[in-house]
């Protein structure tokens, strides 16, 4: 137990431990749940719950009276396998589970959110999928999207090959949030596939009543039946449970650290929009590869040794030489405005260039697109070598450098490639008219 004084001193003076139901009366309420843990350093007035509605709470204890209501008894389940017939007129979609929210159940003692669901165990706590499809679940990692790191992204990509390989005619990858869009990013570059890839995951765990779990997974395999042979995120549209959208594997972007609809693409409108099982494409502009389109192809050798910079002011071309000096085999920098960084950076930079290491340049502002040809300082950064991302984000421009160098060590072909629009990650002449955007119904 992390509580300490006041706090800790009338919890054990009623005998009451973490995990115990407990009720709170004060000032004529009442408050009931589960007591959960704290941080080591909260102050020692104040304890937390678990409401049965899903819900914590922090109550002050001062002037309360507290009662145990029950000892907490860790759950014993046992589940059995999950005997699942085959109906031979649904498709064949595969869920493969990393981890992440979507696939994490609370601690018993703590109230933590641990990635502790296995494939199967989506299934059973959303058998409504099984309605839609022949579900296949399997559990490759157990991890948070924090400690994803390249190798995890080839074994991912291996996974869903042997999963089509095998005859899923779509598959849905369960996945944490942070880093999902370098993940999508990633398998776009590693996967030329012939059937739908969707990525999805969940702000929210399931044991929350706002969860948006289930109309993410439930519109993720509606999306792994469609003729969207692309890597893509599905992710809620809206604060609502009424639709998702559909994003492009390399334009997808996290921006909020908790709304559901946090997910949104930058400098194009979302690929489609999934409501009531139907897809429905949001630009007719956009060309998209189709299912049965291209031959599986898996390309997942990749440098990991790539580093990822932000310029702000007062840097300094140290941590450039630092990056060269330790091996690093790329750069990419995120610029301020239109791909820029102090002047100062630029005989680094120049340095990184003649000694084969590659630098790109993206932009801090996500929307619109780099170009080094309005300013002195641009100029003189593609003089330096400096590769501009365009309209790439950040987080693509790292995740194809990765990818690029793993194909090739050419500083002529890395450029040629970055420079391609390989998998819809660049556009043509920046629009405005998709930022910050609200698609509506």
């Amino acid at each position: 137990m992390n509580y300490q004084g006041l706090a800790r001193k009338c919890l054990e003076s009623q005998g009451i431990a973490i995990g115990d139901q407990i009720l709170i009366k004060k000032d004529d309420v009442e408050y009931r749940g589960m007591l959960l843990n704290r941080a080591e350093d909260a102050d020692d007035q104040h304890v937390v719950l678990k409401l049965d509605n899903g819900y914590n709470i922090g109550v002050k204890i001062t002037k309360a009276q507290i009662e145990l209501v029950e000892k907490g008894k860790a759950p014993k389940i046992e589940l059995t396998p999950l005997d699942i017939k085959k109906d031979p007129d649904k498709m064949d979609i595969s869920i493969i589970s990393t981890g992440g929210t979507v696939a994490s159940i609370i601690d018993y003692k703590t109230g933590a959110v641990h990635p502790a669901f296995t494939a199967e165990d989506l299934l059973r706590a959303t058998p409504e999928l099984l309605e839609e499809a022949n579900i296949k679940g399997k559990a490759i990692m157990n991890i948070l999207s924090e400690n994803m790191r390249p190798d995890c992204w080839v074994q991912a990509a291996r996974s869903i090959a042997d999963e089509i390989n095998d005859g899923a005619q779509g598959v849905v990858v369960a996945h944490g949030t942070d880093t999902m869009h370098y993940t999508s990013a990633a398998l776009s570059f590693i996967l030329q596939t012939p059937v739908p890839v969707i990525l999805t995951g969940a702000q929210r765990s399931s044991d929350r009543p706002s969860s948006d779990a289930f109309l993410n997974l439930m519109s993720s395999v509606a999306a792994a039946r469609s003729d969207l042979a692309e890597v893509t995120v599905c992710m809620h549209a809206n604060e609502n449970d009424s639709y998702a959208y559909l994003h492009r594997g390399t334009r997808v972007r996290k921006m909020h650290t908790s709304r559901r609809d946090t997910f949104q693409s930058i400098n194009r409108a979302p690929l489609a929009k999934v409501k009531d099982g139907m897809i429905k494409i949001m630009d007719k502009r956009y060309s998209y590869r189709k299912r049965g389109e291209f031959e599986l192809e898996v390309k997942d050798s990749l440098e990991p040794k790539i580093a990822f910079l932000k310029s702000f002011p007062g840097i300094s071309a140290e941590l450039i030489d630092y990056h060269i000096d330790k091996g690093y085999r790329g750069l990419v920098i995120e610029g301020t405005g239109l791909g820029h960084c102090p002047e100062e950076l630029i005989p680094s930079l120049k340095r990184a260039n003649d000694e084969g290491v590659p630098v790109v340049m993206a932009s801090q502002c996500l929307y619109g697109r780099t170009s080094l040809n309005v300013y002195s300082t641009g100029r003189k950064l593609i003089n330096a070598g400096v590769i501009p991302a365009r309209d790439m984000l950040p987080e693509t421009a790292y995740v194809k450098l990765v990818w690029a160098l793993g194909q090739t060590q050419n500083r002529d072909e890395v450029k040629k490639i970055m420079e391609s629009n390989l998998r819809g990650e660049l556009g043509g002449k920046s629009s405005s008219q998709y930022f910050l955007k609200d698609y509506g119904e």
